[in-house]
């Protein structure tokens, strides 16, 4: 697959609990001059980033992150902040111990609550794949299909792993046809990039991708100079 088709796959992410600007800046800078499908980071950073960026590239945020167990409300305030602030595009995590405990219509609520609250723009569904049991992964995907979200996604990339082809491959055979799959946490190279789009997943939260293709870049430069003597 071509590397410019993978990267329009790509939310390149920044999370880290001590991102500073100058760090976030130059995931912005590197999210455009790489087309990535949008640069994911800490709401704190979503209005600055907005005023930066303008239209060129999608700004996400995340909302209950990393654990998922904050009030509705919280999630809902969150996210309309973070709108206002100028994010395009929202990933929220799920109420996890609601799943384990089977509250189904609290999780399908919630979900449909923040939705609302994001005026149109994407929700993707964080569903943090390796603390559930494939029973589990399967009702997600029954559940966000119904909710009006408009993804599931796999991981928060903070928790024990991340994506697996397994889980995406659940996803795939599970979800509603109109419901998208963002595989997230793990990927750690163009190949594994590569499947996972050809599982299914049409995003790809990492932040590897654009390192490893500006690594690459920098290779053919090198040997670029090398051959010139």
């Amino acid at each position: 697959m071509d590397v410019k088709k993978i990267l329009s796959y790509v939310d390149h992410t920044l999370l880290s609990q001590s991102a500073t600007w100058d760090e976030i800046k130059a995931i912005l800078d590197d999210g455009i001059k790489y087309g990535c499908a949008s640069c994911c980071i800490p709401a704190s950073f979503v209005k600055q980033a907005k005023e930066y960026v303008g239209d060129r590239v999608a700004i996400c945020t995340v909302i209950g992150f990393p654990n998922g167990y904050s009030t509705t409300a919280t999630k809902c305030f969150e996210t309309e902040d973070a709108i206002k602030n100028g994010a395009d595009e929202i990933d929220m995590v799920i109420n996890i111990g609601w799943l384990k405990d089977k509250k189904h219509d609290l999780i399908l609520d919630e979900i449909k609550a923040i939705k609302a609250a994001c005026q149109g723009k994407i929700l993707k569904v964080i569903i943090e794949t390796c603390l559930l049991t494939d029973d589990e992964k399967v009702k997600m995907c029954e559940i966000v299909s119904r909710s009006g979200a408009d993804f599931i996604k796999t991981s928060t990339g903070f928790s024990t792993a991340g994506a697996t082809k397994h889980d995406v491959q659940i996803f795939a055979d599970n979800v509603a046809s109109h419901l998208k799959i963002k595989a997230a946490g793990g990927i750690s190279s163009l190949e594994d990039a590569e499947d996972f789009i050809n599982i299914g997943a049409t995003r790809l939260g990492t932040s590897r991708i654009v390192k490893i293709v500006k690594a690459l870049e920098k290779g053919e430069q090198h040997d670029k100079q090398d051959t010139s003597y």
